[in-house]
């Protein structure tokens, strides 16, 4: 029998690989419909659902390796962080999926929930005040009104799968639908802006900057509790807290 691997699991969800086969944990059965809904919408590769037991989804292995890391190097070439640019490009200007994802909160409800968040952080000492105050100044370019997009909403690069120079897949759309197109831009460049060059080349038209940085410093202020509070460490080098350092 293959051996079972725990690729991730949290308190939310757990995700375990048999061979090449993934089983999806997850007891919120609306997050399944979305992310299955949103798989069969996607104008870009996916992995194939094989069967469905909830609260298991399993899903086929996808070719390739993931584009890298959040706190490590990427093991993709310039070209594939281009073409990744193309494919998420490709999804931003798909039809509008019927769902609102979480790229797609409102203005008045991001602002309410980052405020919130930023007084728990300093009041608590998770960061100190000046780090929170600065990226909650950067953060403000992102609260502004968005043309809907069908976004992924959590398109972090360990979810893009490359070969060569080509997007072999994208896995977990539990967070997707109608959004913000910038904010799948700053998830998947956060912690490698050094490649963000290449992603906008291949999204192939101009973004604004400004909002790019801002959704760096709101994603980071937002994830640094969640983060700690169910076994990650958002301190290890390249992670949020060094996002947010950086806008210093």
């Amino acid at each position: 029998m293959d051996e079972v691997e725990v690729v991730v699991a949290h308190s939310e969800r757990a995700t375990l690989r048999v061979g090449d086969v993934f089983l999806k944990v997850d007891a919120d059965q609306a997050r399944v419909d979305a992310e299955v809904e949103a798989m069969s919408l996607a104008p870009v590769p996916t992995p194939e659902v094989l069967w469905r037991e909830p609260p298991v989804l399993a899903l086929a292995a996808l070719p390739g390796k993931v584009l890298g890391r959040l706190g490590g190097p990427s093991t993709g070439s310039r070209e594939a962080w281009a073409a990744a640019g193309a494919a998420i490009r490709r999804l931003h200007e798909a039809p509008l999926p019927p769902r609102s994802g979480r790229a797609g909160r409102s203005v008045v409800a991001l602002t309410a929930e980052l405020d919130a968040e930023c007084a728990s952080l300093v009041a608590h000492g998770v960061l100190p005040a000046d780090l929170v105050a600065r990226n909650r100044q950067v953060a403000e370019a992102a609260l502004r009104p968005w043309t809907p997009a069908f976004t992924h909403g959590d398109l972090q690069i360990a979810h893009v799968f490359v070969e060569g120079g080509e997007v072999t897949g994208i896995i977990d759309w539990s967070e997707a639908g109608r959004g913000d197109a910038l904010y799948d831009l700053a998830t998947f460049t956060l912690g490698h802006e050094e490649h963000l060059d290449d992603v906008i080349a291949g999204y192939g038209t101009d973004v604004d900057l400004d909002v790019i940085h801002a959704w760096w410093s709101l994603r980071s202020l937002l994830a640094v509790r969640w983060l700690t509070e169910h076994g990650f460490d958002p301190s290890a080098p390249g992670c949020e807290v060094d996002v947010l350092r950086s806008r210093m």
